[in-house]
This record gives structure tokens, sequence and C-alpha cells, in this order.
């Protein structure tokens, strides 16, 4: 395999999709040498038909706002690849929304799938419709629009869903309402991240935050170090960084930054438990600012402009958006003391973010193998689901810690370097192609 020559053909035919070919050279680079070593992958071609998408639905969302007046937003579904199991992986509703976000998305997802080792294969979807400032009934019309035209396309054997940036228990809910009013099929395992009352499993909301943290504390004891006493800068107040923030706490640390697209909180006495609430109060207030914090908290202080990635931490935990800490926020983390960072929103560090935290020998960790806990659980859902039963929430919380045990250990095992030390870019890398490849090289040509 030669990657550049890869990464030229790609970038003639994808021109302009940057987050999908930084996402794929990344993993390419990574698997360059173990990829060699496999001949009969280069025989069938194995990387150059796993960089492309199975196919990728693009279809217009139509609603009438609360004035009356007509919207049309762009919808997709990119189904990448389903050598292991149906296609699984969230809706992002966001402005920003593209072909090429939703390309790397589901990339990175094949993989992250992959290290689960449950059998789900990678997809992503969403629209660049903006939850920001709209009311209850417009996300419900939007919702309802958006399912009319994807429903066709997924099922509980094919295509599941979840959430992701912009899409929360609230959008689920309308999302599968309008899925069984047209497939008048009520299965409940279409979507997942689905209320309690209706198929839902426990600990799904905190699912990734907490699944993060437990990959965290592997990789600390691995270093002979401890969460307990760490100050923690966490970006983003969502689901994500509200289960980050809850599970960090409960093991000891200190989370004492909260960033949003306005600025920075600055919370020096970490968290109680009315702050960890208010978070969720300010996710699914629609506003996306995260100000309101240090206005209801006095121990609390708003910088506007600001990065969490100023604030002096020991810990930095990207949790809200791709390429949110760049080379320059690394470089200023590094300054400050931070011996750590582990992204757990998806490729939250730029490559020169990525660079300066492994030149500078702290431990860093991608979201690949860090934020696997959320669509892990999702596959539990799935799995409850489809045995029509409900696990306990000590039940699930055991899967997960079991799950990212074996995460953490798949990246020990291909990403040791000479000097002990661990990549755990390169072994998250490595471990996720590895199981994906076989499974593509048994099937044949298709």
């Amino acid at each position: 395999m030669e990657v550049n020559k890869i990464m030229a053909d790609l970038e003639r035919k994808h021109p302009g999709e940057n987050e999908y070919l930084q996402a794929v050279r990344e993993v390419l680079e990574s698997i360059e040498e173990v990829y060699n070593q496999h001949p009969e992958y280069e025989k069938a071609k194995i990387v150059e038909r796993m960089v492309e998408p199975d196919r990728i639905f693009t279809f217009r969302v139509t609603w009438v706002d609360d004035q009356g007046e007509v919207q049309t937003n762009l919808g997709y579904r990119v189904q990448f690849n389903s050598a292991i199991g149906p296609y699984k992986g969230g809706l992002r509703f966001h402005k920003a929304v593209n072909p090429s976000m939703l390309k790397f998305l589901g990339f990175e997802q094949t993989f992250k799938n992959a290290l689960t080792t449950l059998p789900m294969g990678g997809g992503k979807g969403g629209s660049d419709f903006d939850p920001v400032g709209k009311s209850n009934a417009e996300i419900m019309r939007f919702c309802q629009a958006f399912m009319t035209e994807l429903w066709q396309n997924i099922g509980v054997d094919t295509d599941v869903p979840a959430g992701d940036v912009g899409v929360g228990g609230r959008e689920i809910g309308f999302l599968n309402g309008m899925y069984q009013k047209l497939a008048r099929k009520y299965h409940t395992g279409v979507l997942t991240g689905k209320g309690m009352a209706w198929g839902g499993s426990i600990l799904r909301p905190e699912a990734t935050g907490f699944g993060a943290l437990y990959f965290v504390e592997h990789m600390l004891n691995k270093a002979g170090k401890s969460i307990k006493g760490a100050k923690i800068a966490i970006s983003g107040f969502g689901n994500v960084a509200w289960g980050a923030a809850t599970k960090a706490t409960e093991l000891g640390g200190h989370v004492i930054a909260l960033s949003g697209p306005d600025g920075v909180c600055l919370n020096p006495n970490g968290m109680t438990p009315e702050k960890l609430a208010y978070m969720l109060e300010l996710r699914a207030s629609n506003r996306n600012v995260v100000a309101p914090f240090a206005e209801k908290f006095p121990d609390a202080t708003f910088v506007p402009g600001k990065k969490a990635w100023s604030v002096p931490c020991d810990i930095a935990l990207p949790c809200a958006f791709q390429n949110e800490l760049n080379g320059d926020d690394a470089a200023e983390l590094l300054k400050n003391g931070t011996w750590c960072c582990a992204e757990v929103s998806n490729m939250g560090c730029t490559p020169e973010a990525i660079h300066t935290f492994q030149n500078a020998g702290i431990l860093f960790a991608p979201g690949k193998a860090v934020n696997a806990g959320g669509v892990a659980t999702s596959g539990l859902e799935m799995t409850q689901n489809c045995m029509h039963i409900s696990w306990s929430g000590a039940e699930v919380d055991d899967k997960l810690h079991f799950i990212m045990a074996n995460i953490h250990e798949a990246c020990v095992k291909y990403g040791q370097r000479p000097d002990g030390s661990i990549d755990y870019v390169k072994g998250a890398n490595i471990a996720g192609f590895m199981k994906v490849a076989q499974a593509m090289l048994e099937q044949g040509i298709i």
C-alpha cells in the first residue's frame, strides 16, 4: 500500500472533503506497516474498498416553522461498511453538516464499532438543520419530515441510527414515532438512544462519557497515574460532556472548566449534583451557550471568547466537535502542565495537536477508542430490544466496563512502542482495521 498514492486518488475524486480526507490519512498512516505484511489484503484491494462508503442517500427535507414559513434542509445517510453487521451510527443535526463531515464520521464509526467486538457496521447521517433557537414543535416537525424521507432505508437488521450532536432523546422520540407510523412496524430496535418507557437502555445517555472515563482510567493506571485529584477541562455541555463530567467527578477528578461556542466557564470548586443537572438544562434550552452556567452558580466565572484549553489543567477532554482542539491549543495546554488528553468527541484534535501531544510524550488517545462506550451501549440496547428484555443499570455498567477494558487491551496490543509506551492512535486504528479487513476478505469481492 502506498498511502500518498491512495490519498492522491481520493483527493482527486473527492476534492475539498477535508474532514473525510483527514480521517482516512490518519488511519492509513497508522496501518501501513501492518497492512503491507498481509499481501492477501493488497490483492483483494481491501483499503481501496474500505475508504469508500457502500452508499450515500441525500434527500430534501421540507418542513414548516412556527411562523408558517416553508423551510428546506438537506438530509443524508452514509452507509459506510457492513462487513461485520448492520450499519450503526448517529444522526447529527447541525448547520455545518455536509457529506465530508458525515463520511469522516461514518469511516471512523466503522473502526470504532469493530473495537467494541459487537456485530455492528459503520454508518452516519444527519442534516444541516440548526436546532439552535427552534421550538419543540419545530423540532418535532423537522424530525417527522426527515424520517419521512429516510425510513425505507433503515431497519433492525439493515441500518440502526442513533443520536449525535443536536440529536438527543427528544429527537429520537420524534423520529421513532414517525418511523412506526410510516412503517407500521413496532420493533423498538430501529433506533437507539430511546426513552426508558419505550425500549431504551439504562445508562445509554451517560454511556459515551462514562465509557470515556473508564478508558482514561485504564490508560492512567497503565502509566502509573490516577484520576483522583486531577484537574480536568471539558469542552461542551451536552450529553457527552455531562456523562464525562459526572463520571470524572465520581472517580475523584475535579472538573474545573466547561466551554461552549461563546466562551469558557471557570469552575474552580468542581462539579456538584446541581451543576451536573444544570448541564442538561443548558443542552435542552437549544441556545448553544454556556454563559448561563456562571450566572446560576456564584463560584463559577465566565470568560467570553476563550476555550477550555486556556485553563491550566492536568487532563483535557474534548467533548464537543471535530477539530475543536488545534496545534496552538495543544501548545498552550502543554505550557500549562497538561499531561493527558483523550478525545471524547470524534476526531476532536487536529493532526497538529495530536503530533504536538505525541512529540511531548504525554498520554493521548483517539476518539474511536475513547468514546466507543456510546455505540457499545447502543449495541447493548439493540440486544435488549431483540431479546424483549431490559437489563438493570448494574448489568449494563458491568458490560460497558468489560467492553472498554477490552478496547484498551487491544490498543495496548497493537500500539506498543519499543520503549514500552503506548501509541494509542496506532493501536486503535490497527485493532479496528484488522477486524474489518478480515471480515471483508472472508466474504469475497463484493
